[in-house]
């Protein structure tokens, strides 16, 4: 694994902090050349600066995901500036306060369904045309443990996530043949600002989330299953949600 990033393309939405930075530095300390898409300005050129001052490769793309004509000119942005994309991190992504499905509102539903399904899906749409001209590409969508099984109050989250497992099946079934491949991370509870957000400072709901391991995990830890699944190392990994929770799941 070495050397098999050098010389290629990563393109990582939600790159401003986060499992999204995280990424993104992955990427480039492999020698990979990383664009970094975001609607924050200030937050995403800081994580292309980053990767530029520590020697590597990257530019920021502001592109809001659920708008198909940005998301077609980020991509064409990335192949216009490095001539080619090999990897995606399709990692933009919301999380709603808490709320009983009878008490959410029209407009927060279609909000979640709009950035991390929708997104997903526009993201892959305008990736893959270049991804298959190059041979062993990948893509890495980003769901969450939400999206194999149900959380009670978060019903958008559940159905957002879990739609964006069911998409990467589909897509990675359809494009098999290709040398494409397309997989899934499942990040638990991860040391973000999101997280940060949501428990709020309340301890038993922090305590909730944390797995047997007894600690939430680090972006660190998702971003180095990015990697491996875009790696040689994977090359008969497709169509898979990998688990990164510390045990949550296994309870």
């Amino acid at each position: 694994m070495s050397t098999f990033f050098q010389g290629k393309v990563a393109v990582v939405t939600g790159g401003s902090s986060g499992i999204g930075r995280a990424a993104a530095l992955a990427f480039a300390s492999k020698g990979a050349k990383v664009v970094v898409a975001n609607r924050a300005v200030a937050e995403g050129e800081a994580t292309a600066r980053m990767i530029t001052e520590g020697g590597g490769d990257a530019i920021f793309v502001r592109a809001d995901v659920t708008k198909s004509a940005e998301v077609e000119a980020l991509m064409k942005r990335a192949v216009d500036t490095y001539g080619r994309l090999d990897f995606a991190f399709n990692n933009a992504g919301t999380q709603p306060a808490p709320a009983a499905t009878t008490e959410q509102t029209e407009e927060e539903w279609d909000r979640m369904l709009n950035v991390n399904l929708k997104g997903t899906w526009l993201c892959m749409k305008y990736e893959i045309p270049y991804l298959i001209k190059q041979g062993g590409s990948a893509i890495v969508n980003n769901a969450s443990v939400s999206g194999m099984v149900g959380i009670p109050t978060w019903p958008a989250q559940c159905a957002s996530k879990h739609g964006v497992i069911g998409l990467t099946r589909a897509v990675a079934l359809e494009y098999a043949k290709t040398g494409l491949r397309v997989n899934v991370v499942c990040p638990g509870a991860i040391q973000t600002p999101m997280l940060e957000g949501l428990t709020g400072g309340n301890a038993e709901f922090a305590a909730g989330v944390v797995g047997p391991m007894g600690r939430v995990g680090r972006p660190e830890e998702v971003a180095d299953a990015v990697i491996w699944l875009c790696s040689d190392a994977a090359s008969f990994v497709t169509g898979h949600a990998l688990a990164v929770d510390g045990g949550w799941l296994a309870q």
